[in-house]
């Protein structure tokens, strides 16, 4: 699911939490199927994240193939999986709850993968993080990655 962040918010189980507006068609389809994906992408897919985060997968037949990204199922979890992506986490919807315009969305992760660009932390010579710095400024990168 297209999101500004992630947080963890517990080691054991393993869970995690992303903020998402109830009126968005993803949100929608999480609460529906009580499942979704995380899918870290690096700023080689920048266009491709700015595509997500500007049109509604209720407004074309496969938002992920309209972005550009291949994807394929989750190895545990009925979601999809975008190919080639720096980490992925399938998670199980656990919990739900509104603050303020938002709900906050907490999964229980349920099978976790990276690149050889993690091994207990990032290596930012080989990955290279999207940082959000709001919808004006857009997207950008670490300095000198």
């Amino acid at each position: 699911m297209p999101v500004v962040s992630y947080t963890s918010v517990s080691d054991s189980p393993p869970m995690v939490a992303v903020s998402s507006v109830p009126s968005h068609y993803t949100c929608k389809l999480v609460l529906e199927a009580e499942c979704f994906s995380l899918c870290i992408l690096d700023r080689d897919n920048a266009g491709a994240i700015a595509r997500l985060g500007t049109v509604s997968g209720s407004k074309v037949e496969d938002k992920l193939a309209d972005a550009g990204l291949k994807y394929s199922r989750g190895e545990k979890l009925k979601v999809p999986v975008i190919l080639n992506s720096a980490a992925t986490l399938e998670c199980s919807l656990a919990a739900k709850r509104k603050f303020g315009d938002h709900l906050l969305l907490v999964g229980e992760v349920k099978s976790a993968r990276a690149t050889d660009a993690f091994d207990g932390f990032w290596d930012f010579a080989r990955y290279r993080p999207l940082l959000y710095t709001g919808w004006r400024e857009g997207l950008t990168t670490l300095p000198g990655a």
